[in-house]
């Protein structure tokens, strides 16, 4: 064979898997857009028992066809503290349940029934021609689940090019193949690195499974080699949760941790009786066969395997998630540093995961993370005002101006974030939950500024040896107090959209304008009897200015929450229509 015949073959065989890599992409996304939101409540319905978290696992990847796209939303719920660690542990064990169900889909769809000159042409075109009718829909739904018809189509058409890139076994080259699986279980060790390495330079475990899947149909692999390949694939998947995981924070890295000790612990599970496994396998796919006669033997046998590996090792570790918990505590432990006073992002990352719906949940966790460096700021304030000497002072007012830098990174890395998500295809729910987030971090980072203007001003009364009396004092600790409870009505209303308690953060707002009115007026009457002077009035007036102003921060993020529900039930309204 000519080296031109050699590269032909190569650049057939990389176009045929790029359509494969398209198809399941759009087919995921255009999956996790159908389903809106409920995918997200799935998770949040878990108990505390791993039965439900396994279940809603294995039920969300299997819909979306991305175990990487459930681990995301998994860790962001685990760090909102909607889940813990055990149970995002549990969601893990379920996902890989629910990735087997593309080796069943490649193996019923892409190799069954009849050659791949018959079937391939006519079955994309038929998918293909159904899906019109939903994309040229005026509804959303619809056109997302043509997106999502189209991507089955794609992806069968990537597989049967596949297939047809791919040449009659050369006799040397099969020989050599061959040779290689005549070392025992050296061969077996050999053959799982090399599918974990193949997994890693793919980057996604369901090219590797199509990719496994083809060369045992095209026989250039035996059963024991595609299992062994197996094996590795499933441990290759989990280098990618482990890169994903490093700019996230500590429940994030242990989530990731724990997907690579389940992966680990079953592969040696299935290693050590690999033989009599494999005669099993074969034995329960014999069976099966005979029911489903279409589906050549051997891609069946790999498919039953990949289930059995999953499922398997997910109910022997369901027993063990506790002590899974304390080995991935132990491998990632708490910092000892105060984490609040350094910048990072904890639950997003540069990157954007291809599932772009699912960004949402990170950005969510992140701007919570945001709304709790605003109000831990806000705890400082008092201290400038009790604060016995300069050196004290000055500590705090240090402490306050890094907080007042890192709301500025913060705003600005969540915003390029959701400015990335957004400028991508997704459903008009989640690009109106961007603008709402957009404006959400908006007003987070000024309220920042004005807790930072204020230690300004404590700054500059201080300099300039401006001393209140007890009643002034008094009076704008009230409203510290009045400002303290609307930041947290805002806090509790960002954890949870769905319920958000509108009224009670207009009641706050009211006060602290309500307050402010009564301050100012006496303030206006104490400077017209001369009580006391006009540096002592500047200062004073300019305090509660600052706080009122920091209220209209605080309401206008409620406001927006509020705006998002009512924007997500009209949008599902017109979808019902």
């Amino acid at each position: 064979m000519e080296f031109l015949d050699i590269l032909l073959i190569l650049l057939k065989l990389a176009g045929a898997l790029a359509v494969f890599l398209f198809a399941m992409k759009l087919m995921s996304e255009g999956l996790q857009k159908f389903a809106g939101s409920k995918l997200r409540h799935i998770l949040t319905k878990i108990t505390g028992k791993p039965i439900s978290g396994i279940l809603a696992g294995t039920s969300v990847t299997a819909i979306i066809q991305s175990s990487t796209a459930t681990t995301v939303m998994t860790v962001g719920f685990a760090g909102a503290g909607l889940l813990t660690l055990a149970g995002a542990i549990a969601v893990v064990m379920g996902a890989n349940i629910g990735t087997t169900v593309t080796a069943w889909i490649i193996t019923l769809f892409g190799l069954g029934g009849g050659s791949t000159e018959d079937k391939v042409p006519l079955m994309p075109m038929v998918i293909g021609a159904i899906s019109l009718f939903f994309i040229f829909s005026n509804k959303n739904k619809m056109q997302y689940l043509g997106q999502t018809i189209i991507g089955l189509a794609l992806l069968i058409l990537g597989l049967g090019l596949m297939g047809d890139s791919v040449p009659p076994l050369n006799e040397d080259v099969a020989h050599t193949i061959a040779s290689w699986g005549q070392w025992g279980y050296w061969s077996i060790l050999l053959f799982i690195v090399v599918g974990a390495i193949l997994c890693i330079i793919l980057q996604t475990s369901s090219a590797m499974t199509a990719v496994i899947l083809l060369m045992a149909s095209q026989h250039w692999i035996d059963f024991p080699t595609s299992m062994a390949l197996v094996i590795g694939q499933n441990l290759g998947t989990t280098l990618t949760a482990q890169v994903v995981a490093m700019t996230t924070g500590t429940t994030g890295k242990r989530t990731a941790r724990a997907h690579l000790v389940f992966n680990v612990v079953g592969a040696l599970i299935f290693i050590i009786p690999f033989y009599p496994i494999c005669d099993g396998v074969m034995f329960i796919s014999e069976k099966l066969d005979k029911v489903i006669p279409s589906i050549p033997l051997i891609p069946l046998a790999i498919t039953v395997f990949h289930t059995l590996f999953n499922v398997v090792t997910t109910v022997i570790l369901a027993f063990f998630i506790p002590q899974i918990e304390k080995i991935v505590t132990w491998m990632v432990p708490e910092k000892k540093e105060d984490g609040e006073e350094e910048f990072r992002l904890n639950y997003i990352s540069p990157n954007i995961v291809s599932t772009a719906e699912l960004n949402l949940q990170s950005a969510k966790s992140e701007i919570e993370e945001f709304s709790k460096r605003v109000l831990r700021m806000y705890t400082f304030l008092p201290g400038l005002r009790t604060a016995k000497d300069d050196e004290e002072f000055d500590a705090i007012m240090e402490r306050i101006e890094k907080y007042e830098g890192i709301t500025d990174r913060m705003e600005m890395e969540i915003s390029n974030f959701l400015t990335k998500v957004g400028s991508g295809d997704i459903s008009a729910h989640a690009s109106q939950r961007v603008t709402t987030m957009m404006r959400i971090i908006d007003n987070l980072e000024s309220i920042g500024d004005a807790i930072f203007q204020i230690a300004m001003t404590r700054r500059s009364k201080r300099e300039d040896a401006v001393h209140f009396d007890d009643g002034l004092n008094e009076n704008l600790q009230h409203m510290t107090d009045l400002v303290q409870k609307a930041l947290d009505v805002m806090d509790a209303n960002l954890h949870d959209y769905d319920h958000c308690d509108l009224a009670a953060a207009y009641k706050a707002e009211e006060d602290i304008n309500h307050y402010r009115d009564l301050l100012r007026a006496r303030h206006l009457d104490a400077l017209k009897l001369g009580v006391y002077n006009f540096g002592i009035g500047n200062a004073y007036s300019s305090l509660y200015a600052l706080y009122e102003k920091l209220g209209d921060y605080i309401i206008n993020v409620s406001e927006a929450i509020d705006n998002s529900v009512k924007a997500a039930e009209t949008l599902g309204t017109q979808d019902k229509a």
